[in-house]
């Protein structure tokens, strides 16, 4: 028999033997069991973490011949004895057709699959159809596969596998099932890997399997992959192959994390020799500087975890969370531990962030060695730098001289300098330290190392603002009306002649003058100094030469409004109509009675027919209005503050209420609406 290779020959054939989606199994073991089988699924998730697999062993599950309960078959785990286990297994089933959906994506073959789905399996129960690769479909050929997916037959089941689910239309996505796979952990794939080591004969140590697990990145495949060739690179030592660390890393093109551990000593240290030196005998000896940037990128964010975690120099609290968070060796965290115990997290983070832009550049760069070499060194030059809170805070808070630029703030006591000089930033001053004592005042704190929250403003700097004294709002304006003198003293329903609309809050009243006249006018009700509306202004009526003005106003918009909608209420057939008229705004000017309803141009016709133009026409005559002109506005409302409140009946809680002096009142002075009114009452008062 011709060789497998590993990731081939050791894929899982039961839903047990798949590491790492225990979410997945247990729910499709949980749906064989209650015969819960849906006609769609799509799998989706990482490469090489058990996509295709567990479509492969639904398919034996759903078409296995041995009943679930029995004795060959006590679970839903398939038998694997029956022929259709062994068929599927073999990948010769008949009624099981697994399409490579990178290469028939056309909307041909998808009518050709639709077609032949419509036949009944030749010898199983079911018909699976397993789609790998499913997002490379075509949106022409997934729309032809739409109906069949939201009504299949009884006998056909989909199964679609892909890394990319969000190339899956959504109506397609709608219809099926969908499983999102984990990432496999570093500790499930470390015991795989340990395992068939053992049933391979293969002598492995510890960092040589960890180093495997790594490099798979989360993917069995990936990690069998590289296990096959390190194995066949590996030197046979009594029959057995033997692996190691160091044959692992010469085979992947990589180098061992203590170099990396080194260069952040040297960068502590700002040893800046020490680092080109490094980097140096790395480049010399064939090391790809992308590779190498990469590879410290890595590192470094396993630095920062190992600092945010609190993991320490030796290991300690590298369980549970900190645990999840760092997937590496045990001896990878005790190294990433004592690495992080030199720098600060916002230092660490830093020079994440500097080695991410220079891994980035060395993509499209010539000359990647000077690159790589300058991002290294920038690392020191970073250390050399003091963060700009801990610069600010040696300045003094409550006033007084800032020291000028190029000087320190001095102390009484000279601090000798621990370590190497360091700059400090302000603005664009810097002040070198030129000697190994020098005054430097050092603050009481450093917002980086306590990680105290910090205050966005000073509360004693803001109250010592001055607050300016608002400019005072003018609510009353004078303007100078002219009323042309009239011919007679007698003012009809269709004379305008002489009349003047003057608005006083929110009243409307017309009168006639004697003669002409200019006066002044508020259009507001003027207001003291408290703010709150005269009384005498409010309740003063608005009188010219000892003429009141009582002419039509917004009342009488309301009476008309009353009569019109009465008058349709009475009448079979009006109910619509009558609704519609009250729900508007209706407002007498100029001559006219304006009825702003909600309805739109069409609406409006088909409500509003003639027999209801009559009736209300009709009714307006009745009110005294028989020579204003009756005009019906299409639109909707607004505003709900435009809407005039529905005419109350009379003996009502709302008639009583709009009675009320006090409600009265504030309609006056405040533009009132009453929307609500919840009678108390008992019911025999």
């Amino acid at each position: 028999m011709a060789y497998q290779v590993l990731a081939r020959k050791y894929r899982p054939q039961r839903f047990a033997d798949v590491a790492g989606q225990d979410h997945v199994t247990v729910t499709l073991m949980n749906a064989l069991m209650q015969n819960r089988i849906a006609h769609g699924y799509i799998f989706s998730g990482h490469r090489g973490i058990g996509k295709t697999t567990i479509a492969r062993i639904l398919a034996m599950a759903l078409n296995c011949r041995n009943a679930i309960g029995s004795a060959v078959r006590p679970t839903a785990e398939p038998c694997e004895l029956c022929d259709s286990c062994t068929e599927i297994r073999a990948g010769n089933a008949v009624d099981v057709i697994e399409i490579d959906a990178a290469t028939n994506r056309g909307i041909d073959e998808i009518r050709e699959l639709r077609d032949a789905a419509r036949y009944r399996p030749a010898r199983d129960e079911y018909k699976i159809y397993i789609l790998d690769e499913a997002h490379q479909i075509t949106d022409a050929a997934f729309n032809a596969l739409l109906k069949t997916l939201e009504e299949p037959p009884d006998h056909i089941v989909f199964m679609m596998a892909t890394t990319q689910p969000e190339d899956i239309p959504q109506t397609v996505r709608s219809r099926c099932q969908h499983f999102s796979f984990h990432a496999v952990k570093l500790v499930d794939i470390l015991g795989e890997l340990r395992g068939i080591a053992e049933r391979e004969g293969v002598d492995a140590d510890e960092g040589a399997l960890s180093l495997l697990a790594e490099a798979g990145d989360g993917s069995m495949r990936d990690a069998l992959s590289i296990m096959d060739q390190a194995i066949a690179s590996a030197p046979v030592e009594d029959g057995r192959p033997r692996l190691d660390a160091g044959q692992i890393r010469e085979l992947m093109g990589t180098v061992p994390n203590a170099v990396f551990e080194r260069i952040l000593e040297a960068v502590d240290g700002n040893r800046s020799a020490e680092v080109i030196t490094v980097a140096n005998q790395l480049l010399d000896a064939g090391n790809s500087p992308a590779q190498l940037a990469r590879q410290f990128v890595r590192y470094l964010r396993n630095c920062v975890i190992a600092k945010i975690a609190g993991i320490g120099v030796d290991g300690a609290g590298a369980d549970g969370v900190a645990g999840e968070l760092l997937q590496i060796s045990t001896d990878e965290q005790r190294r990433a531990g004592r690495s992080a115990a030199l720098f600060s997290e916002e230092e660490l983070t830093r020079f994440l962030q500097v080695m991410l832009r220079t891994f980035d550049e060395l993509g499209y760069r010539q000359e990647q060695r000077f690159h790589f070499e300058l991002g290294l060194l920038k690392l020191v030059h970073l250390r050399r730098l003091l963060p700009i809170e801990e610069v600010l805070s040696q300045f003094p808070v409550g006033g007084g001289s800032r020291p000028g630029p190029g000087v320190a703030t001095a102390q009484t006591s000279k601090t000798p300098a621990p370590g190497p000089s360091r700059n400090l930033v302000s603005g664009a001053a810097t002040a070198r330290a030129l000697d190994t004592s020098v005054d430097v005042a050092r603050p009481a704190f450093s917002p980086f190392e306590k990680d105290q929250s910090k205050r966005r403003f000073d509360e004693k700097a803001v109250a010592a603002v001055p607050i300016a004294t608002p400019m005072p709002i003018p609510v009353a304006v004078a303007l100078p009306v002219t009323l042309p003198t009239p011919t007679e003293m007698v003012l009809t329903d269709g004379d305008a002649i002489g009349a003047a609309l003057i608005e006083v809050g929110d009243l409307a009243e017309t009168a006639v003058a004697a003669s002409p006249l200019e006066l002044p006018i508020d259009l507001e009700p003027s207001l003291p100094s408290n703010g709150e509306p005269s009384e005498a202004v409010a309740e003063k009526p608005a009188v010219i030469h000892g003429l009141d003005l009582q002419v039509p106003s917004s009342l009488d918009a309301e009476a008309l409004q009353a009569a019109a909608v009465d008058a349709l209420s009475k009448v079979k057939n009006q109910a619509t109509p009558a609704d519609a008229l009250a729900d508007a705004v209706w407002t007498v000017t100029n001559g006219e009675v304006q009825v702003q309803t909600e309805l739109s141009k069409t609406m409006l016709s088909m409500v509003i027919n003639s027999e209801t133009d009559k009736l209300v026409k009709s009714a307006l005559r009745e009110a005294g209005a028989g020579a204003l002109k009756l005009v019906l506005l299409p639109g909707v409302k607004t505003a709900a503050a435009g809407k005039k409140p529905r005419a109350a009946k009379s003996g009502s809680a709302q008639a009583k209420a709009m009675e009320h002096p006090i409600v009265q009142r504030a309609q006056t002075l405040f533009n009132a609406e009453i929307r609500t009114v919840i009678d108390l009452r008992d019911g025999d008062s």
